[in-house]
């Protein structure tokens, strides 16, 4: 079964505050792929480890009806709390036993979730859902970010990176598959008409606060928090302290640009 690494109601709500929706360039990239693949006129849209809904509140804004399912009840009680479009649905189940018909669903979407699934069931029962000449759409972002401010974006970065990097020494293995840009997904996925895009760059608007707040959110970060409540808290009081030092600002407030790379698996099932 998949993973549960983001279960407690505490987590979930610095989730749904500081998670970031799918950035223009990758939103960009999937409905481009889904009007050539003649997807768009969907009417039923599932999203797959929705979380508290960023990415299934993205599709709703394009599709007739969307489903965001997770194992997670605390994250779908963020997802349902936060405002969304009348079109939206959520429930709770497992990635690997989704409540829905053979053949009754047109895209299928899974967005920074599909490496906490357990990938071969997941991966048959995306199949058995999915109609024929339906799609799926796996996307991720990765390690690979930046942050950009005045001239001091350089040192910025490394102030991020740095936390990043010792926050990894708590990393789940499943992280591998994301480190690995999703190769091991994209091989898994059983249709034969398929393709990886690993390119695609997205900004982010942020304020230190918010990127403070997403390294909280991340389950490195509260693997350490279980681990070691008191460095974990120092950790991050630092890094913002030393992000407004470098800026040469008092405020938490002040807008940054985020950089990150996301990796996109998309798929379409043979007629």
């Amino acid at each position: 079964m998949a993973t549960q690494m983001f279960e407690g109601r505490g987590h979930a709500a610095v989730y749904q505050k500081y998670r970031f929706a799918p950035g223009k360039e990758l939103q960009q990239a999937i409905l481009a792929y889904l009007q050539e693949k003649r997807a768009n006129l969907a009417e039923l849209v599932v999203d797959v480890g929705c979380g508290s809904g960023q990415g299934t509140r993205f599709l709703a804004e394009h599709f007739k009806k969307v489903v965001g399912t997770d194992i997670s009840e605390a994250q779908i009680q963020e997802a349902r709390e936060a405002p969304s479009l009348p079109n939206v649905s959520y429930l709770v189940c497992p990635a690997e036993e989704l409540p829905f018909e053979d053949a009754s669903v047109d895209i299928l979407t899974s967005f920074t979730a599909a490496h906490w699934f357990d990938i071969e069931k997941f991966m048959r029962e995306a199949n058995r859902v999915v109609k024929p000449g339906g799609c799926m759409v796996i996307s991720t972002y990765t390690v690979d970010m930046s942050l950009r401010y005045g001239n001091c974006s350089e040192k910025l970065t490394k102030i991020f990176r740095e936390t990043w990097d010792l926050l990894l020494k708590y990393s789940h293995n499943r992280i591998k598959l994301v480190l690995e840009d999703y190769k091991d997904i994209f091989e898994a996925l059983p249709f034969p008409d398929k393709k990886r895009i690993t390119d695609i760059f997205d900004k982010i608007p942020m304020t230190v606060a918010g990127v403070v707040g997403y390294l909280e959110s991340a389950s490195p970060y509260q693997a350490f928090m279980k681990n070691d409540p008191k460095a974990a808290k120092s950790l991050l009081q630092e890094t913002e302290k030393r992000m407004l030092e470098t800026m040469g600002v008092s405020s938490c407030e002040t807008p940054v640009e985020f950089w990150v790379r996301h990796v996109c698996v998309l798929g379409c099932k043979g007629q």
